[in-house]
């Protein structure tokens, strides 16, 4: 892993440029074929999601989205019950694989 990645990760956050780098180093490829690489891969999963499919990628984990009904909530605050409009989340959830790795880190 080059220093700017493990920076980057040190620092809590990876980016796209960072992808784009770690795609420019092991691949080869042009750092502008790099970055439209990981932009397209990027859009083909943003595209699927707001299509209303879920996306699975083999040993990292899958995007899921789940349709949460009108329900009541309550402000904690004052106590006043409040609805709570329908809506769609999205949540991940990892591969058996990426959950060990990182029980094991």
């Amino acid at each position: 892993m080059a220093d700017t990645d493990a920076a980057s990760i040190a620092a809590g956050s990876l980016t796209r440029a960072d992808l784009a780098d770690a795609v420019h180093n092991e691949i080869g490829l042009s750092r502008a074929e790099s970055a439209a690489l990981v932009e397209t891969v990027l859009d083909r999963i943003s595209d699927a999601l707001i299509a209303g499919d879920n996306v699975k990628i083999s040993s990292f984990g899958s995007f899921v989205l789940r349709h949460k009904g009108l329900r009541i909530g309550r402000n904690p605050k004052t106590g006043v019950e409040v609805p709570i409009e329908p809506r769609t989340v999205l949540t991940f959830r990892p591969s058996q694989l990426l959950r060990e790795a990182i029980n094991a880190a």
